[in-house]
């Protein structure tokens, strides 16, 4: 059974980060807070998925420093900033720096929840799409180094004569290594192997 996603929330406003939890409690969210985000970085290796929702203006490290050590760690925990002091120039910057929404105080609490049911539908996509990456890397090292050498070349677009010459065996031989590709990785199509490749090499 897939564990409940969680809201981590992050503000030194004890006040504020004692409203957030309960307003998003009494919605059936499961809360954590956290009262800085050195406080959080210390538990995010037991952090349960689910979405952060944190202020920019804290003592010590800010939101949107958090924000970027989120990304540089590559943590799939989608982020919401809160901020007082809402411009133009800080949305993009959030939004470049990979904030899935900004929001200003004082916000309703529906659009709180709207903006966490946002963020925690697309730290689901993002753990869907990690979970086909790990597959789709699981398949490939059953490669053989020959069969990897034969994908590489009919991801670029090789024909298997091209491939035949350039590799010093038959055409034959290369057919028998695509098929070997096609059924260890259990792509049903050539353009289905080449989208779980591009996949890999983006994941």
């Amino acid at each position: 059974m897939t564990a409940s996603p969680v809201v981590h929330v992050i503000d030194d406003d004890d006040a504020l980060r004692d409203s957030i939890q309960m307003f998003l409690a009494n919605e059936g969210l499961d809360v954590r807070t956290y009262a800085s985000a050195d406080a959080f970085l210390a538990a995010l290796d037991s952090a349960p998925a689910g979405c952060v929702v944190t202020d920019v203006r804290m003592p010590g490290m800010s939101g949107m420093d958090l924000l970027a050590e989120i990304a540089r760690l590559g943590v799939a925990l989608p982020v919401i900033v809160v901020t007082g002091h809402a411009d133009v120039p800080l949305a993009v910057r959030a939004m470049k720096q990979g904030a899935v929404d900004l929001l200003e105080k004082p916000f309703q609490g529906d659009e709180l929840v709207d903006a966490v049911r946002r963020a925690l539908e697309v730290g689901r996509d993002s753990q869907r799409n990690a979970l086909s990456v790990q597959e789709a890397q699981a398949r490939l090292a059953t490669l053989t180094a020959r069969e990897n050498e034969v994908l590489d070349r009919l991801v670029r677009g090789q024909p298997n004569k091209i491939i035949a010459y350039e590799m010093g065996i038959s055409p034959r031989t290369v057919e028998v290594h695509r098929a070997n590709v096609m059924k260890k990785t259990q792509a049903g199509s050539l353009s289905e192997l080449i989208r779980m490749f591009l996949n890999i090499e983006r994941g």
